[in-house]
């Protein structure tokens, strides 16, 4: 068997153990082994066995359309709610290191199945006797050292520094007493383990002796997202969060080591615009661009072009992408209630969210003579009924894609009739509050990007495509905030910013702008293009700013009102009210809690303060 065809075959069965045990524990993963092949000296001793140990290395990279109750980042942000669901701890205050929703622990049993895998690889002497198996091995290789680097990379967002284990598999008589390193070390030792596994990577998986990427690869670890990762770290690295954070001033082991720097470092920007740049360079460099639709009309244009990019442009503009995805559990809690087969309808995206698009001239709705609450407009557009408030009229096109509105034009196949081809949020209207006990928006708003225009729950019709993990536009995005932090005035920043806005429809910004209104604009632009991929959550906390009024985190959160209104156009719905309310920001947020059992058996753990 040449080494492509082995690749290919291995590979399934990746993509298989990723669906499969998504979220499972190493447990899981050894129950399926067979009774003869028991120990991990005969695992690895064995072609096959060896190579369903390293597929399974890929459990853990999450699936960030697997929402709201796995991927909980945009219900725990000024995104969405699913309050009518499932609310987690961080949102009531009830969050605790017994509760600590953090899942670290099947990241360090992931993190062990790689060190066991990168220690024992080498000796599989039925894999070395393959044609190019010393390759093969290499890249297996250079996937569990960046797997590692990543799981750790995971944590770390969650729980700021980290216990780094000892990099050989740990023995029971090993001393597993181990402190948090600092930050600063956390970043080093994960940045070096994917430099490192860089130079066992290919640049792209190809069809064996030629240059076209092989489509049976989707996922596999490459150098492209390697580097896509190095930029998201550094990213995170020189943001205020992390960089000379005197606020944290007290988070210390317990012999007094500071975990975070607490002296600002400016060249943090410019590492940060480097490694953005780069991943940028190779990734257009292997054909990568901004997915964009052609149209005779520009908004038109630019609305497919956001909207398809989902299915129609992740081979173009995905750098990451996760093969396997709940793409139908997605669709089916956000699609409205008017959906053929009766979707959930309960994925409700913040009035906060809403107002944060602009108009179609790229203005905000602030002060805007366009923007209107109090009228509604005579003539149906491609994407709303007559009938619909004036607020929701001559928006951004990525509003239309992104966000379903009370008189929008149903993002799915509707059920038959009028009422169903649109949106009725209205108290009495087909998706309204009194329609269902829990199937509602709470400020009625659902999410509306990543739904097809053919998904139906009955029957079904669910058009299968891989998640982005990361795409081109995010290192567009970083490149941007890096380069405005450590050389504003660059004519790059607004190069890549503009890309980005030009794409999504919105005139292209002008030179002039000061570095603080660059960075609102940087910001804002996050927010948007964005939104709901799992960003938001971390962003705010990078900045520093989930206290702000315009980025709170806690407090009340606005929308319609759905207790009333009895037609489209009725303006007892369309009256801004608290929708729901989440506790009060406090610092403790900032990261979760390691979990008590952790705190209990390891006594040089210091937990985050205010746990």
């Amino acid at each position: 068997m040449n080494m492509k065809s082995h690749i290919k075959n291995t590979f399934f069965i990746a993509a298989a153990i990723v669906t499969l045990l998504a979220g499972g524990c190493s447990k899981d993963y050894f129950d399926i082994q067979p009774d003869n092949l028991v120990s991990v000296d005969e695992i690895f001793a064995n072609r096959g066995q060896t190579e369903r140990w390293w597929a399974g290395l890929f459990t853990n990279i999450p699936d960030i359309w697997d929402q709201p109750y796995n991927f909980t980042y945009s219900i725990t942000s000024d995104e969405m709610d699913a309050s009518n669901w499932t609310n987690p701890g961080i949102n009531s205050g009830a969050i605790n290191a017994d509760g600590t929703p953090s899942n670290f622990t099947a990241l360090y049993e992931r993190i062990r199945l790689c060190s066991i895998f990168l220690e024992r690889i080498d000796g599989n002497q039925e894999i070395q006797s393959l044609e190019n198996g010393s390759q093969l091995i290499q890249y297996y290789k250079g996937d569990a050292r960046f797997l590692r680097a990543y799981y750790y990379w995971l944590m770390m967002k969650q729980l700021g520094p980290v216990v780094i284990a000892p990099l050989k598999p740990a023995e029971p008589e090993d001393d597993f007493q181990i402190p948090r390193s600092s930050w600063d070390e956390c970043v080093n030792f994960v940045i070096g383990q994917i430099d490192s596994a860089i130079l066992d990577l290919p640049v792209d998986h190809y069809i064996g002796g030629t240059t076209t990427v092989d489509g049976t690869q989707v996922g596999r670890i490459n150098q492209m997202i390697a580097l896509a990762v190095k930029s998201q770290i550094l990213l995170y690295h020189a943001s205020p969060l992390y960089n000379g954070n005197t606020e944290l001033a007290d988070f210390r082991n317990l012999d007094g080591k500071q975990l975070f720097n607490q002296s600002y470092d400016a060249s943090r920007w410019q590492t940060a615009a480097q490694a953005s740049k780069q991943a940028i360079d190779l990734a257009e460099g292997q054909g990568k661009k901004l997915f964009k639709v052609s149209n005779a009309d520009p908004f038109r244009a630019a609305f497919l072009s956001v909207r398809n990019l989902y299915w129609d442009g992740w081979s173009s503009e995905g750098i990451w992408l996760r093969p396997s995805s709940a793409i139908t559990d997605w669709e089916s809690s956000t699609a409205p209630r008017s959906t053929q087969g009766t979707a959930y309808n309960g994925l409700a995206a913040t009035q906060e969210l809403v107002d944060d698009y602009r108009m179609s001239d790229g203005t905000s709705i602030d002060g805007n003579s366009m923007y209107r609450e109090d009228k509604y407009v005579t003539e149906a557009s491609s994407y709303y009924v007559a009938g619909t408030n004036i607020m929701y009229t001559a928006r951004e096109p990525r509003f239309y894609a992104n966000i379903t509105f009370n008189g929008s034009v149903n993002p799915a196949v509707a059920k038959t009739g009028a009422n169903n081809a649109r949106v009725e949020f209205f108290n009495t209207g087909t998706s309204g509050k009194a329609g269902a006990p829990r199937d509602w928006p709470k400020t009625g708003y659902t999410a509306r990007k990543n739904i097809h225009p053919t998904f139906s729950i009955d029957p079904a019709v669910n058009v299968s495509r891989p998640a982005m993990l990361i795409r081109l536009a995010e290192l567009y995005l970083n490149y941007a905030e890096a380069l405005n932090e450590s050389d504003p005035g660059n004519a790059a920043i607004l190069t890549y910013l503009n890309a980005v806005r030009t794409r999504a429809g919105l005139p292209a910004l002008a030179a002039g702008l000061s570095q603080s209104e660059m960075r609102k604009q940087i910001r804002l632009e996050r927010r948007i293009e964005l939104c709901f991929e799992g960003h938001r959550y971390f962003d705010v906390r990078r900045w520093k700013i989930p206290a702000q009024a315009d980025s709170h985190q806690g407090g009340a959160f606005y929308g319609m009102n759905m207790d009333a209104g009895t037609s489209l156009s009725d303006p007892a719905f369309h009256t801004r009210v608290i929708a729901f309310t989440r506790t009060t920001w406090q610092r403790r947020y900032y990261f979760m809690p390691y979990g008590q059992n952790e705190m209990d058996r390891n006594k040089q753990l210091v937990q985050f303060p205010g746990y």
